[in-house]
């Protein structure tokens, strides 16, 4: 193996990792907000990629695509915490219930819509040019998908740590019911955190798709590394997520590559050994 392998495997860890960012930055912040644990959000990811694929078989472009997955999911994700989450109070395992119910229904709708095939999203052809970097030549897209997702943490991050609305979701993560009495209108917070996390989701499953392909059973692959991350990182912590993220996307890439039969253990065993001394995850708090 030389380096080219290396610096290849390398390129799709990132690209995996920027994938598990925007899947996982909203479900820490739903988790750590509204503490519900949105075993949805794989489904979400999918949904989204079969809803950007039909925007580009209509015709429209990729861009375009993208937009509108994450703005449908987004709406999806807002409908259902309001209609059916913020129904259910603190009941812990009617969440885990109503929500892993509810990935089992986006499947079954997504295999009746778009059948049980296998589906890749094509790139947009402005992105499908190498790029050669020092001799090496890498894929432009896995390259693009590193940048967005670059991008959107740093909007994240200004939104969560510069704006009165970011101000108002730290509250809420810190001390809920003290952001109550300051007279947050903590419900309307919660759709907004959940039709953002949704959304990112949503997004994730357009830019994954000419990487990932779309099909049956991406969700399940999906949500896993997503609680990987979610846990490794710290529940609430965005830059947990994002670390969490491109140490899970390294992890499992190498993992996959060089010791395929044993990827799993390779990603979940370093998650257990820092949970052994660290039960809040790298960056969030340790529990009470």
């Amino acid at each position: 193996m030389n380096v080219g392998f290396w610096l290849l495997q390398s390129l799709n860890a990132l690209a995996l990792g920027g994938l598990l960012f925007l899947l996982s930055a909203g479900f820490s912040l739903i988790f750590g907000l509204m503490r519900i644990a949105n075993l949805t959000h794989g489904a979400y990811f999918m949904l989204g990629a079969y809803v950007g694929l039909s925007v580009l078989q209509a015709g429209w472009g990729f861009f375009a695509a993208a937009a509108i997955a994450a703005l449908v999911i987004a709406v999806v994700g807002g409908f259902v915490q309001r209609a059916i989450l913020s129904k259910l109070g603190d009941r812990v395992l009617a969440q885990v219930l109503v929500t892993l119910g509810l990935s089992f229904i986006i499947a079954d709708l997504c295999l009746m819509l778009w059948s049980g095939d296998p589906m890749q999203l094509p790139a947009p052809r402005a992105l499908t040019t190498p790029i050669r970097v020092f001799g090496y030549v890498f894929p432009g897209y896995r390259v693009f998908v590193v940048v967005v997702s670059l991008a959107i943490a740093v909007g994240l991050w200004f939104l969560i740590e510069r704006t009165r609305i970011g101000a108002m979701v730290r509250a809420g993560v810190d001390d809920m019911q003290m952001a109550r009495g300051m007279g947050i209108r903590v419900s309307r917070l919660f759709t907004l955190v959940f039709c953002l996390g949704t959304g990112l989701a949503g997004l994730g499953g357009v830019l994954g798709g000419p990487i990932l392909s779309v099909y049956p059973g991406l969700d399940s692959e999906m949500l896993p590394l997503a609680l990987v991350v979610v846990i490794l990182g710290g529940i609430g912590s965005l830059f947990g997520a994002f670390v969490g993220s491109f140490i899970t996307g390294f992890i499992y890439t190498f993992g996959q590559a060089l010791l395929p039969d044993f990827a799993y253990i390779i990603l979940f065993l370093p998650m257990i050994v820092v949970l052994m001394f660290k039960p809040g995850g790298l960056f969030g708090e340790r529990p009470a």
